[in-house]
Protein backbone atom coordinates (compact mmCIF):
# COMPACT_ATOMS: atom_id res chain seq x y z
CA UNK A 1 0.00 0.00 0.00
CA UNK A 2 2.83 2.35 0.89
CA UNK A 3 4.46 1.67 -2.47
CA UNK A 4 1.21 2.49 -4.27
CA UNK A 5 0.83 5.77 -2.40
CA UNK A 6 4.44 6.63 -3.09
CA UNK A 7 3.94 5.96 -6.79
CA UNK A 8 0.79 8.08 -6.81
CA UNK A 9 2.51 11.09 -5.27
CA UNK A 10 5.50 10.68 -7.57
CA UNK A 11 3.22 10.62 -10.60
CA UNK A 12 1.30 13.65 -9.32
CA UNK A 13 4.53 15.54 -8.72
CA UNK A 14 5.78 14.59 -12.18
CA UNK A 15 2.52 15.81 -13.71
CA UNK A 16 2.85 19.19 -12.02
CA UNK A 17 6.47 19.42 -13.08
CA UNK A 18 5.48 18.82 -16.73
CA UNK A 19 2.81 21.52 -16.59
CA UNK A 20 3.56 24.26 -19.09
CA UNK A 21 1.93 27.60 -18.54
CA UNK A 22 0.35 29.42 -21.49
CA UNK A 23 2.61 31.78 -23.35
CA UNK A 24 1.87 35.47 -22.73
CA UNK A 25 -0.22 37.19 -25.39
CA UNK A 26 0.38 40.74 -26.59
CA UNK A 27 1.67 43.62 -24.43
CA UNK A 28 1.98 42.92 -20.71
CA UNK A 29 1.69 45.15 -17.63
CA UNK A 30 4.76 46.21 -15.66
CA UNK A 31 4.98 45.72 -11.89
CA UNK A 32 3.98 49.35 -11.39
CA UNK A 33 0.96 48.88 -13.65
CA UNK A 34 -0.05 45.68 -11.86
CA UNK A 35 -0.17 47.45 -8.50
CA UNK A 36 -2.19 50.24 -10.14
CA UNK A 37 -4.71 47.65 -11.38
CA UNK A 38 -4.84 46.15 -7.89
CA UNK A 39 -5.62 49.59 -6.45
CA UNK A 40 -8.63 49.87 -8.76
CA UNK A 41 -10.23 53.01 -7.34
CA UNK A 42 -8.82 56.10 -5.70
CA UNK A 43 -9.67 59.76 -5.09
CA UNK A 44 -7.96 62.90 -6.40
CA UNK A 45 -8.05 65.83 -3.98
CA UNK A 46 -8.21 69.44 -5.20
CA UNK A 47 -7.61 72.18 -2.63
CA UNK A 48 -5.82 75.54 -2.74
CA UNK A 49 -6.38 79.24 -3.46
CA UNK A 50 -9.22 78.38 -5.87
CA UNK A 51 -11.13 76.95 -2.90
CA UNK A 52 -11.35 80.51 -1.57
CA UNK A 53 -11.78 82.42 -4.84
CA UNK A 54 -14.58 80.09 -6.01
CA UNK A 55 -12.77 79.33 -9.28
CA UNK A 56 -11.88 76.06 -10.98
CA UNK A 57 -8.55 77.36 -12.34
CA UNK A 58 -6.63 80.22 -10.75
CA UNK A 59 -4.50 82.65 -12.77
CA UNK A 60 -1.50 82.47 -10.46
CA UNK A 61 -1.91 85.94 -8.94
CA UNK A 62 -3.77 84.75 -5.84
CA UNK A 63 -2.48 85.92 -2.45
CA UNK A 64 -1.26 82.94 -0.36
CA UNK A 65 -2.77 84.68 2.69
CA UNK A 66 -6.26 83.54 1.63
CA UNK A 67 -5.31 79.89 2.26
CA UNK A 68 -6.01 79.62 5.97
CA UNK A 69 -8.29 76.70 6.88
CA UNK A 70 -9.48 76.82 10.48
CA UNK A 71 -10.13 73.07 10.78
CA UNK A 72 -7.87 71.33 8.28
CA UNK A 73 -8.01 67.57 8.82
CA UNK A 74 -6.25 65.29 6.36
CA UNK A 75 -7.45 62.20 8.25
CA UNK A 76 -11.07 63.27 7.86
CA UNK A 77 -10.62 63.56 4.08
CA UNK A 78 -8.60 60.36 3.61
CA UNK A 79 -10.87 58.52 6.05
CA UNK A 80 -13.96 59.48 4.07
CA UNK A 81 -12.34 58.13 0.91
CA UNK A 82 -11.52 54.87 2.69
CA UNK A 83 -15.07 54.58 4.01
CA UNK A 84 -16.20 54.82 0.39
CA UNK A 85 -14.16 51.75 -0.52
CA UNK A 86 -11.37 53.68 -2.24
CA UNK A 87 -7.84 52.38 -1.73
CA UNK A 88 -5.76 55.49 -2.22
CA UNK A 89 -5.67 59.22 -2.81
CA UNK A 90 -3.89 61.45 -5.30
CA UNK A 91 -3.12 64.84 -3.81
CA UNK A 92 -3.00 67.84 -6.11
CA UNK A 93 0.15 69.25 -4.54
CA UNK A 94 0.27 72.02 -7.17
CA UNK A 95 -2.49 73.00 -9.59
CA UNK A 96 -2.20 75.29 -12.61
CA UNK A 97 -2.13 78.40 -10.40
CA UNK A 98 1.33 77.31 -9.25
CA UNK A 99 0.55 77.38 -5.50
CA UNK A 100 2.42 74.58 -3.73
CA UNK A 101 0.87 72.85 -0.71
CA UNK A 102 4.30 72.06 0.70
CA UNK A 103 7.20 74.33 1.74
CA UNK A 104 9.35 74.23 -1.38
CA UNK A 105 12.67 75.80 -2.27
CA UNK A 106 11.62 76.06 -5.92
CA UNK A 107 9.16 78.97 -5.61
CA UNK A 108 7.95 81.48 -3.05
CA UNK A 109 4.36 80.78 -4.05
CA UNK A 110 3.77 78.08 -1.47
CA UNK A 111 2.13 77.14 1.81
CA UNK A 112 4.89 78.72 3.91
CA UNK A 113 3.57 82.13 2.81
CA UNK A 114 0.14 81.25 4.18
CA UNK A 115 -0.88 82.19 7.73
CA UNK A 116 -1.94 78.55 8.27
CA UNK A 117 0.13 77.20 11.17
CA UNK A 118 2.07 80.46 11.11
CA UNK A 119 3.73 79.48 7.84
CA UNK A 120 5.11 76.24 9.31
CA UNK A 121 2.55 73.88 7.81
CA UNK A 122 3.01 71.16 5.19
CA UNK A 123 -0.24 69.78 3.78
CA UNK A 124 1.51 67.15 1.67
CA UNK A 125 3.12 65.81 4.86
CA UNK A 126 -0.20 65.70 6.66
CA UNK A 127 -1.87 63.80 3.82
CA UNK A 128 1.09 61.42 3.70
CA UNK A 129 0.81 60.77 7.43
CA UNK A 130 -2.95 60.23 7.17
CA UNK A 131 -2.46 57.69 4.37
CA UNK A 132 0.08 55.77 6.43
CA UNK A 133 -2.16 55.75 9.50
CA UNK A 134 -5.21 54.61 7.54
CA UNK A 135 -3.36 52.12 5.30
CA UNK A 136 -4.21 54.04 2.13
CA UNK A 137 -1.97 54.44 -0.90
CA UNK A 138 -0.78 57.89 -1.89
CA UNK A 139 -0.17 59.48 -5.26
CA UNK A 140 0.83 63.02 -6.21
CA UNK A 141 -0.25 65.44 -8.93
CA UNK A 142 2.12 68.30 -9.71
CA UNK A 143 0.84 70.42 -12.59
CA UNK A 144 3.41 71.00 -15.34
CA UNK A 145 1.58 74.20 -16.27
CA UNK A 146 2.36 77.00 -13.82
CA UNK A 147 0.47 80.27 -14.26
CA UNK A 148 2.42 81.94 -11.46
CA UNK A 149 6.01 81.22 -12.45
CA UNK A 150 7.83 83.91 -14.42
CA UNK A 151 10.00 81.30 -16.14
CA UNK A 152 7.14 79.25 -17.53
CA UNK A 153 7.58 78.71 -21.27
CA UNK A 154 11.37 79.05 -21.00
CA UNK A 155 13.91 76.20 -20.64
CA UNK A 156 14.80 77.24 -17.08
CA UNK A 157 11.27 76.42 -15.89
CA UNK A 158 11.92 72.72 -16.51
CA UNK A 159 14.62 72.78 -13.83
CA UNK A 160 12.08 74.26 -11.43
CA UNK A 161 9.41 71.71 -12.32
CA UNK A 162 11.78 68.77 -11.99
CA UNK A 163 13.02 70.23 -8.72
CA UNK A 164 9.44 70.09 -7.45
CA UNK A 165 9.20 66.47 -8.57
CA UNK A 166 12.40 65.66 -6.68
CA UNK A 167 11.11 67.24 -3.49
CA UNK A 168 7.71 65.58 -3.66
CA UNK A 169 9.01 62.15 -4.64
CA UNK A 170 11.76 61.95 -2.00
CA UNK A 171 10.15 63.44 1.10
CA UNK A 172 6.81 61.73 1.54
CA UNK A 173 7.27 58.01 1.13
CA UNK A 174 6.26 55.50 -1.56
CA UNK A 175 3.77 56.61 -4.24
CA UNK A 176 1.46 54.40 -6.27
CA UNK A 177 0.74 57.00 -8.96
CA UNK A 178 2.47 59.97 -10.54
CA UNK A 179 -0.30 62.11 -12.06
CA UNK A 180 0.31 64.78 -14.70
CA UNK A 181 -2.41 66.95 -16.21
CA UNK A 182 -2.73 67.61 -19.92
CA UNK A 183 -3.64 71.30 -19.58
CA UNK A 184 -0.78 73.35 -21.00
CA UNK A 185 -0.16 77.04 -21.61
CA UNK A 186 -2.51 80.01 -21.90
CA UNK A 187 -3.34 83.15 -19.92
CA UNK A 188 -1.56 83.60 -16.62
CA UNK A 189 0.11 85.93 -14.14
CA UNK A 190 3.63 84.64 -14.91
CA UNK A 191 5.41 86.73 -12.29
CA UNK A 192 3.44 89.85 -13.18
CA UNK A 193 3.68 89.64 -16.96
CA UNK A 194 -0.05 88.88 -17.23
CA UNK A 195 0.08 87.47 -20.71
CA UNK A 196 -0.74 84.43 -22.79
CA UNK A 197 2.07 81.94 -23.25
CA UNK A 198 1.85 79.12 -25.74
CA UNK A 199 4.08 76.05 -25.60
CA UNK A 200 4.42 72.95 -27.76
CA UNK A 201 3.28 70.28 -25.37
CA UNK A 202 4.91 67.57 -27.46
CA UNK A 203 8.42 68.97 -27.03
CA UNK A 204 8.58 71.69 -24.33
CA UNK A 205 8.41 69.52 -21.21
CA UNK A 206 10.99 66.96 -22.29
CA UNK A 207 8.84 64.20 -20.88
CA UNK A 208 11.38 61.44 -21.46
CA UNK A 209 13.71 63.14 -18.99
CA UNK A 210 10.91 63.75 -16.49
CA UNK A 211 9.67 60.15 -16.73
CA UNK A 212 13.22 58.88 -16.18
CA UNK A 213 13.36 60.98 -13.01
CA UNK A 214 10.04 59.57 -11.79
CA UNK A 215 11.20 56.00 -12.50
CA UNK A 216 14.39 56.62 -10.56
CA UNK A 217 12.72 58.20 -7.52
CA UNK A 218 9.49 56.14 -7.42
CA UNK A 219 9.97 52.95 -9.47
CA UNK A 220 6.66 51.44 -8.33
CA UNK A 221 4.58 54.49 -9.25
CA UNK A 222 2.52 54.17 -12.41
CA UNK A 223 2.60 57.35 -14.51
CA UNK A 224 -0.61 58.96 -15.76
CA UNK A 225 -0.49 61.88 -18.14
CA UNK A 226 -1.50 63.39 -21.43
CA UNK A 227 1.51 61.60 -22.89
CA UNK A 228 1.17 58.33 -20.98
CA UNK A 229 3.20 56.33 -20.48
CA UNK A 230 1.57 53.83 -18.07
CA UNK A 231 -2.07 54.89 -17.80
CA UNK A 232 -4.11 56.69 -20.46
CA UNK A 233 -6.97 59.13 -20.00
CA UNK A 234 -10.30 57.54 -20.86
CA UNK A 235 -11.27 60.58 -22.92
CA UNK A 236 -14.11 62.03 -20.83
CA UNK A 237 -14.77 63.35 -17.34
CA UNK A 238 -17.88 61.21 -16.82
CA UNK A 239 -16.03 58.32 -15.19
CA UNK A 240 -17.09 55.94 -17.96
CA UNK A 241 -15.03 53.52 -20.03
CA UNK A 242 -16.42 51.77 -23.09
CA UNK A 243 -18.39 48.55 -22.74
CA UNK A 244 -15.49 47.15 -24.72
CA UNK A 245 -12.33 48.43 -23.10
CA UNK A 246 -8.88 47.18 -24.04
CA UNK A 247 -5.91 47.77 -21.78
CA UNK A 248 -3.73 48.05 -24.87
CA UNK A 249 -3.19 51.21 -26.89
CA UNK A 250 -0.78 52.79 -29.38
CA UNK A 251 -0.41 56.52 -28.66
CA UNK A 252 -0.15 59.01 -31.48
CA UNK A 253 3.27 60.38 -32.34
CA UNK A 254 4.05 63.61 -30.44
CA UNK A 255 5.93 64.81 -33.51
CA UNK A 256 4.59 64.04 -36.99
CA UNK A 257 6.52 61.31 -38.71
CA UNK A 258 8.29 60.04 -35.59
CA UNK A 259 7.88 56.73 -33.77
CA UNK A 260 4.70 56.89 -31.62
CA UNK A 261 6.28 55.64 -28.41
CA UNK A 262 4.42 57.27 -25.55
CA UNK A 263 2.65 59.99 -27.46
CA UNK A 264 -0.86 61.36 -27.15
CA UNK A 265 -4.19 59.68 -26.54
CA UNK A 266 -6.96 60.87 -28.83
CA UNK A 267 -9.96 61.46 -26.60
CA UNK A 268 -12.47 59.10 -28.20
CA UNK A 269 -9.88 56.36 -28.65
CA UNK A 270 -9.18 56.41 -24.92
CA UNK A 271 -12.69 55.16 -24.18
CA UNK A 272 -12.13 51.73 -25.74
CA UNK A 273 -8.40 51.52 -26.35
CA UNK A 274 -7.21 49.33 -29.21
CA UNK A 275 -7.29 45.55 -29.47
CA UNK A 276 -4.05 45.61 -31.43
CA UNK A 277 -2.41 48.36 -29.34
CA UNK A 278 1.35 48.03 -29.01
CA UNK A 279 1.56 49.07 -25.34
CA UNK A 280 -0.14 48.07 -22.11
CA UNK A 281 -1.75 51.42 -21.28
CA UNK A 282 -5.05 50.91 -19.44
CA UNK A 283 -7.65 53.64 -18.97
CA UNK A 284 -8.27 55.86 -15.98
CA UNK A 285 -11.82 57.19 -15.58
CA UNK A 286 -11.90 60.54 -13.80
CA UNK A 287 -15.00 62.29 -12.51
CA UNK A 288 -15.70 64.67 -9.64
CA UNK A 289 -18.02 63.90 -6.73
CA UNK A 290 -19.52 67.36 -7.29
CA UNK A 291 -20.07 69.22 -10.58
CA UNK A 292 -16.69 70.94 -10.15
CA UNK A 293 -13.24 69.72 -9.12
CA UNK A 294 -12.73 72.56 -6.64
CA UNK A 295 -15.06 73.32 -3.73
CA UNK A 296 -17.94 75.69 -4.47
CA UNK A 297 -20.49 76.34 -1.71
CA UNK A 298 -23.35 76.52 -4.22
CA UNK A 299 -22.68 72.84 -5.05
CA UNK A 300 -23.25 71.53 -1.52
CA UNK A 301 -26.59 70.07 -2.56
CA UNK A 302 -25.27 68.71 -5.87
CA UNK A 303 -23.12 65.88 -4.54
CA UNK A 304 -23.47 62.67 -6.55
CA UNK A 305 -25.78 60.14 -4.93
CA UNK A 306 -24.63 56.67 -3.82
CA UNK A 307 -26.70 55.24 -6.69
CA UNK A 308 -24.86 57.45 -9.20
CA UNK A 309 -21.53 56.42 -7.70
CA UNK A 310 -22.53 52.78 -8.08
CA UNK A 311 -23.38 53.37 -11.74
CA UNK A 312 -19.97 54.96 -12.32
CA UNK A 313 -18.25 52.08 -10.51
CA UNK A 314 -19.71 49.48 -12.86
CA UNK A 315 -18.78 51.60 -15.89
CA UNK A 316 -15.18 52.15 -14.81
CA UNK A 317 -13.75 49.54 -12.44
CA UNK A 318 -16.34 47.13 -13.81
CA UNK A 319 -14.89 47.52 -17.30
CA UNK A 320 -11.26 46.92 -16.37
CA UNK A 321 -10.35 50.60 -15.96
CA UNK A 322 -9.29 52.58 -12.90
CA UNK A 323 -11.65 55.03 -11.21
CA UNK A 324 -10.36 58.41 -10.03
CA UNK A 325 -13.04 60.28 -8.06
CA UNK A 326 -12.51 63.98 -7.39
CA UNK A 327 -12.91 65.22 -3.81
CA UNK A 328 -12.89 68.92 -2.91
CA UNK A 329 -12.34 69.96 0.73
CA UNK A 330 -14.08 73.15 1.75
CA UNK A 331 -12.66 76.41 3.11
CA UNK A 332 -12.40 74.91 6.59
CA UNK A 333 -10.09 72.22 5.22
CA UNK A 334 -12.52 69.30 5.47
CA UNK A 335 -15.03 67.52 3.27
CA UNK A 336 -18.58 68.83 3.57
CA UNK A 337 -20.94 66.49 5.50
CA UNK A 338 -22.91 65.79 2.31
CA UNK A 339 -19.76 64.48 0.60
CA UNK A 340 -18.90 62.32 3.60
CA UNK A 341 -22.42 60.90 3.75
CA UNK A 342 -22.48 59.98 0.06
CA UNK A 343 -19.10 58.25 0.26
CA UNK A 344 -20.07 56.30 3.38
CA UNK A 345 -23.34 55.08 1.86
CA UNK A 346 -21.60 54.00 -1.34
CA UNK A 347 -18.94 52.17 0.66
CA UNK A 348 -21.63 50.32 2.61
CA UNK A 349 -23.26 49.28 -0.66
CA UNK A 350 -19.95 48.08 -2.08
CA UNK A 351 -18.98 46.02 0.94
CA UNK A 352 -22.44 44.53 1.23
CA UNK A 353 -22.61 43.59 -2.42
CA UNK A 354 -19.24 41.86 -2.63
CA UNK A 355 -19.14 40.31 0.85
CA UNK A 356 -20.12 36.86 -0.39
CA UNK A 357 -19.27 35.17 -3.69
CA UNK A 358 -22.16 32.78 -4.35
CA UNK A 359 -19.85 30.60 -6.45
CA UNK A 360 -17.78 29.64 -3.42
CA UNK A 361 -18.59 26.05 -2.58
CA UNK A 362 -20.08 25.40 -6.02
CA UNK A 363 -19.00 22.40 -8.08
CA UNK A 364 -17.20 23.71 -11.16
CA UNK A 365 -16.83 21.63 -14.30
CA UNK A 366 -14.86 22.91 -17.30
CA UNK A 367 -15.11 21.68 -20.88
CA UNK A 368 -11.30 21.68 -21.01
CA UNK A 369 -8.48 21.91 -18.46
CA UNK A 370 -4.99 22.54 -19.69
CA UNK A 371 -3.03 19.28 -19.97
CA UNK A 372 -5.64 17.70 -17.66
CA UNK A 373 -3.51 19.22 -14.92
CA UNK A 374 -4.83 20.44 -11.57
CA UNK A 375 -2.30 23.27 -11.70
CA UNK A 376 -4.64 24.92 -14.21
CA UNK A 377 -7.89 23.64 -12.72
CA UNK A 378 -11.12 25.31 -11.71
CA UNK A 379 -10.24 25.47 -7.99
CA UNK A 380 -8.39 28.73 -8.66
CA UNK A 381 -11.48 30.53 -9.92
CA UNK A 382 -12.82 31.39 -6.47
CA UNK A 383 -9.64 31.81 -4.44
CA UNK A 384 -8.21 35.15 -3.30
CA UNK A 385 -5.28 35.18 -5.72
CA UNK A 386 -5.77 37.48 -8.72
CA UNK A 387 -3.11 35.62 -10.69
CA UNK A 388 -3.94 31.96 -10.07
CA UNK A 389 -6.08 30.74 -12.95
CA UNK A 390 -7.95 28.11 -14.91
CA UNK A 391 -6.45 27.62 -18.36
CA UNK A 392 -7.23 25.63 -21.48
CA UNK A 393 -4.96 23.80 -23.88
CA UNK A 394 -3.16 25.89 -26.49
CA UNK A 395 -5.48 24.61 -29.22
CA UNK A 396 -8.64 25.44 -27.24
CA UNK A 397 -9.67 29.07 -27.72
CA UNK A 398 -13.34 28.65 -26.80
CA UNK A 399 -14.60 26.78 -23.78
CA UNK A 400 -17.37 26.64 -21.21
CA UNK A 401 -17.55 26.20 -17.49
CA UNK A 402 -20.61 24.99 -15.61
CA UNK A 403 -21.19 25.81 -11.95
CA UNK A 404 -23.55 23.71 -9.82
CA UNK A 405 -24.57 25.90 -6.88
CA UNK A 406 -26.33 22.93 -5.19
CA UNK A 407 -29.35 25.09 -4.39
CA UNK A 408 -31.11 28.05 -6.00
CA UNK A 409 -29.23 31.30 -5.51
CA UNK A 410 -30.30 34.82 -6.44
CA UNK A 411 -27.74 37.12 -8.06
CA UNK A 412 -27.65 40.30 -10.14
CA UNK A 413 -23.91 40.96 -10.50
CA UNK A 414 -21.46 38.77 -12.42
CA UNK A 415 -17.68 39.14 -12.09
CA UNK A 416 -14.94 37.81 -14.40
CA UNK A 417 -11.19 38.37 -14.35
CA UNK A 418 -8.26 37.30 -16.48
CA UNK A 419 -4.71 36.69 -15.32
CA UNK A 420 -3.40 39.87 -16.92
CA UNK A 421 0.20 38.80 -16.30
CA UNK A 422 -0.46 36.72 -19.42
CA UNK A 423 -2.09 39.59 -21.32
CA UNK A 424 -5.68 40.40 -22.28
CA UNK A 425 -7.00 37.39 -24.17
CA UNK A 426 -10.81 37.01 -24.21
CA UNK A 427 -12.78 38.89 -26.90
CA UNK A 428 -16.31 37.60 -26.24
CA UNK A 429 -18.17 35.69 -23.52
CA UNK A 430 -21.68 34.98 -22.28
CA UNK A 431 -23.33 33.85 -19.04
CA UNK A 432 -26.31 31.47 -18.91
CA UNK A 433 -28.58 30.48 -16.04
CA UNK A 434 -30.58 27.25 -15.80
CA UNK A 435 -34.13 28.56 -15.67
CA UNK A 436 -37.33 26.55 -16.15
CA UNK A 437 -35.44 23.49 -17.32
CA UNK A 438 -33.27 25.21 -19.94
CA UNK A 439 -30.28 27.45 -20.35
CA UNK A 440 -31.15 31.13 -20.63
CA UNK A 441 -28.55 33.77 -21.54
CA UNK A 442 -28.56 36.46 -18.84
CA UNK A 443 -25.42 38.44 -19.72
CA UNK A 444 -22.73 38.81 -22.34
CA UNK A 445 -19.72 40.95 -23.07
CA UNK A 446 -16.50 41.37 -24.99
CA UNK A 447 -13.32 42.43 -23.16
CA UNK A 448 -12.52 41.24 -19.64
CA UNK A 449 -8.96 42.13 -18.62
CA UNK A 450 -8.25 42.91 -14.96
CA UNK A 451 -11.96 42.84 -14.11
CA UNK A 452 -15.37 42.78 -15.75
CA UNK A 453 -18.54 43.38 -13.78
CA UNK A 454 -21.97 42.96 -15.34
CA UNK A 455 -24.95 44.30 -13.43
CA UNK A 456 -28.10 42.52 -14.57
CA UNK A 457 -31.34 44.34 -15.33
CA UNK A 458 -33.11 42.18 -12.78
CA UNK A 459 -32.10 39.47 -10.29
CA UNK A 460 -31.81 35.88 -11.52
CA UNK A 461 -32.48 32.83 -9.37
CA UNK A 462 -30.86 29.57 -10.48
CA UNK A 463 -29.07 26.52 -9.10
CA UNK A 464 -26.80 26.18 -12.16
CA UNK A 465 -24.86 28.83 -14.09
CA UNK A 466 -22.75 28.46 -17.21
CA UNK A 467 -19.92 30.69 -18.44
CA UNK A 468 -19.17 30.51 -22.17
CA UNK A 469 -15.97 31.97 -23.59
CA UNK A 470 -16.79 32.25 -27.27
CA UNK A 471 -13.91 34.18 -28.84
CA UNK A 472 -10.20 34.48 -28.14
CA UNK A 473 -7.09 34.39 -30.35
CA UNK A 474 -5.27 32.12 -27.88
CA UNK A 475 -6.04 29.77 -25.01
CA UNK A 476 -7.91 31.04 -21.96
CA UNK A 477 -6.41 32.14 -18.63
CA UNK A 478 -9.32 33.04 -16.33
CA UNK A 479 -8.37 33.97 -12.77
CA UNK A 480 -11.72 34.68 -11.13
CA UNK A 481 -15.46 34.15 -11.49
CA UNK A 482 -18.11 35.47 -9.15
CA UNK A 483 -21.85 35.84 -8.62
CA UNK A 484 -23.18 38.45 -6.20
CA UNK A 485 -26.44 39.95 -4.97
CA UNK A 486 -26.47 43.74 -4.74
CA UNK A 487 -26.97 45.36 -1.37
CA UNK A 488 -29.68 47.99 -1.04
CA UNK A 489 -28.92 51.59 -2.00
CA UNK A 490 -30.40 54.59 -0.16
CA UNK A 491 -33.64 55.82 -1.68
CA UNK A 492 -33.01 59.21 -3.34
Amino acid sequence: MKKLLCCYFLLAAASLARAQAPKPYGPLPSKAQLQWHETGMYCIIHYGPDTYTNKEWGYGDEDPAIVNPDAFNASQIVGAAKAGGFKGIVLVAKHHDGFCLWPTATTGHNISKSPWKNGKGDMVREFSNACKQLNMKMGIYCSPWDRNNAAYGQPEYLKIYRGQIRELYTRYGPLFLSWHDGANGGDGYYGGAREKREIDRSTYYGWDTTWALVRKLQPMAAIFGDVGPDVRWVGNEKGEAGETCWATYTPHAPVEGKEPGNGFTKDKEGIEGQRDGRYWMPAECDVALRPGWMYHPEEDEKVKSPAKLADIYYKSVGRGAGWDLGLSPNRHGQLHPNDVKALAAFGTYLRGTFASNLLKGATLKASNVRQHNAKFGTAFLTDADAYSYWATDDSVHTASLEADLHKPQTFDVVRLRENIKLGQRVEAFAVDAWVDGQWKEVAKGTSIGSQRLLRLDQPVTAAKVRFRFTQAPVCLAISDLGLFKQAALPVE
